[in-house]
């Protein structure tokens, strides 16, 4: 087979940047071989290695990799002009939606990319919240060392102990750590048993101080659920089946922060809502800057849902799903 060169693969003509990010990330970041990034974009094993030179010389890759540089393809201009973003970073990567632990995969690729991104879009002296969930686990863990000067980080949800991902207010201690932040947790469970206890407990002046504090957001960084039956707020009974089946039946198609939201975005007023402890969506509406990291085709229709309704200026997804939100097109069945 003839050696692709740098110059005839299609790709590096459409989005360059972003193409020679991804081949850095697999190559120094998740340890693949040369032949290896080779198979996953496509490519012979003499690009792979063109793709690697280049990301050195241009300063995409210096030991972290610049984030910016998943956020340089038309793909990305042409998202951040449709819904008015002041800027979309794209993940070139797609593998099969039937492929084994495909939600896993984008998840892990898209918290990624968004843990570089974050140094690029949040500023020192702001007041920035972080939501819980399993992309939010793995950017946690995935944001570079690198401090932002009087930055402070806090839990956006309240308290859950469950099996399935970390503690809620890990997310945010982590990232804290990692950008030398400030971080204030919210010591109130998530949900509670009845809409009056939770009333009360809001109330409580150490509860109180820290709610009104979302009311000053320069930023919030949170992903976004579909309203499934196996939705990760019924497996950690945050939530139950037949309540999930009631929000779809009034037509959720996501859920933002543990709010569940209609196709345009608002909040469909239900059962759990009113027991929740956490963030408002009107609170994350109106911070300056709100970072959506989410990809996959069964989270399509919530993140355009998000999109719709006004809280989010920065996104980072997979390559599938901007090409999807460009397209109008409905999720696969």
């Amino acid at each position: 087979m003839k050696a692709q060169s740098k110059e005839s693969d299609p790709r590096l003509s459409v989005h360059q940047d972003s193409v020679l990010a991804t081949a850095a990330m697999l190559y120094y970041k998740e340890g693949l071989t040369q032949n290896e990034i080779a198979l996953r974009l496509g490519v012979s094993r003499p690009t792979v290695i063109s793709y690697l030179r280049s990301a050195r010389e241009q300063k995409i890759v210096d030991i972290r990799i610049n984030g910016a540089a998943f956020s340089a393809s038309n793909l990305s201009r042409e998202l951040r002009e449709k819904y008015e973003l002041d800027d979309v970073y794209v993940a070139d990567f797609a593998p099969h939606p039937e492929s084994e632990n495909y939600r896993a995969s984008i998840n892990k690729h898209v918290a990624r990319v968004g843990a570089m991104a974050l140094h690029d879009i949040l500023k020192p002296g702001e007041l920035i919240g972080a939501a819980w969930g399993e992309t939010m686990q793995f950017l946690s863990e995935e944001v570079p060392y690198r401090l932002i000067e009087n930055l402070t980080v806090c839990q956006l949800n309240g308290s859950m102990n469950t099996p399935l991902v970390s503690a809620a207010e890990s997310v945010a201690i982590k990232i804290s750590s990692r950008l030398g932040a400030e971080c204030f947790t919210l010591h109130a469970p998530a949900v509670l048993s009845s809409s009056e206890l939770a009333a009360a407990l809001r109330e409580e002046p150490a509860i109180r101080n820290q709610l009104q504090k979302f009311g000053s957001l320069d930023g919030a960084i949170f992903s976004v659920g579909n309203c499934d039956a196996d939705t990760p707020m019924v497996q950690v009974a945050l939530t139950t089946k037949n309540e999930i089946d009631w929000y779809r039946r009034n037509g959720a198609v996501g859920v933002l922060c543990g709010h569940f939201i209609n196709q345009a975005g608002e909040q469909v007023e239900g059962p759990v809502g009113s027991r929740m402890i956490g963030v408002t969506l009107e609170q994350i509406r109106s911070a300056k800057t709100g970072i959506l990291v989410a990809g996959g085709y069964s989270k399509f229709d919530a993140i355009q849902a998000t999109l719709k309704g006004g809280y989010v200026s920065h996104l980072v997804t997979d390559e599938m799903t901007a090409r999807m939100l460009l397209d109008k097109r409905s999720a696969p069945a």
